[in-house]
């Protein structure tokens, strides 16, 4: 049979019925389709040591395939503190470089198929973190990563309330005028004091939320909200450990940002790896 080219407005109306159906698909999939029997466990400081070591020993197999994969973090680091400097929002500097660590989890999303995959036994590969957008999942781990974005421009926000609050709302007039405010005066002090006990409050929502979310959307087909929950439910099960587990990362990504946000390309596979392995002990799945 010879075909022939259609009217205009047919073929694009039968592309916009394609795309629907494609669209209606993906979101019925972010409530997931396998009824997981999920069991949380209790952990212990060991377990972070065993996480770690492990993480490491993936890290050690695959170094510069992770590596080449975790060159953009630090760009995304380095651009978004350059708009922070050039656009005259010199307050936002800091609370960009602590927030970056909010986005620290869906950062690390290809390295948790990696250890996946070496778990598994498979040949890995960098091309093997990019088949996480064929995860019959990925539309619900894009969903967690626009909740993990949302949280972080939030925080940006109240940031620069604090600042508008305490030393603003006119910017400073230059780098060593700001530092001068912020470490000599009331003002900036009480900046300080704040901005770090809201952004601890950030940090632990995202921690409990996430700290295991992200490995189990790939590693089970289940919901968002069941991801969430279950998150929750190893850090209620797990406080201090958990709470351990938080302050590792914190202080390790703050050394990673050292200098220049380079560190993490050593630092966020070694913790993407980790994170998995942390998964696996937390939750038992049938």
């Amino acid at each position: 049979m010879v075909k022939t080219i259609g009217n205009p407005l047919s073929w694009t109306a039968q592309r916009l019925v394609g795309a629907g159906e494609h669209v209606t698909e993906s979101v019925e999939a972010i409530g997931g389709t396998d009824a997981a029997d999920l069991s949380i466990q209790h952990l212990t400081n060991e377990d972070l040591r065993t996480a770690l070591r492990k993480g490491l020993e993936d890290f050690s197999v695959s170094r510069a395939d992770v590596m080449f994969i975790c060159l953009i973090y630090p760009i995304i680091g380095l651009v978004l503190a350059g708009l922070a400097l050039n656009m005259n929002l010199l307050p936002l500097l800091f609370p960009v470089a602590a927030g970056f660590a909010l986005l620290g989890p869906l950062a690390a999303v290809g390295l948790y198929e990696v250890s996946r995959r070496r778990e598994m036994g498979e040949d890995v590969t960098w091309l093997a973190a990019l088949n996480v957008v064929r995860d019959p999942n990925f539309s619900a781990l894009v969903v967690m990563g626009l909740y993990l974005i949302g949280i972080f421009l939030v925080w940006l926000l109240v940031a620069n309330l604090i600042y508008t609050l305490t030393l603003g709302p006119e910017p400073p007039a230059s780098i060593a005028t700001f530092m001068t405010d912020v470490l000599t005066t009331g003002a900036g002090w009480a900046m300080i004091i704040i901005g770090v006990a809201v952004g601890f409050i950030f940090a632990l929502a995202v921690l409990a939320i996430s700290v295991v979310s992200f490995p189990l959307l790939l590693d089970k087909h289940v919901g968002v909200p069941t991801a969430i929950m279950t998150s929750i439910g190893v850090f209620r099960e797990n406080p201090r450990v958990i709470a351990s587990w938080g302050v590792i990362v914190a202080a390790s990504l703050f050394v990673g940002s050292l200098p220049a946000f380079v560190g993490l390309v050593l630092v966020l596979p070694i913790l993407g790896h980790a994170t998995w392995h942390l998964y696996r002990l937390a939750v038992k799945t049938a």
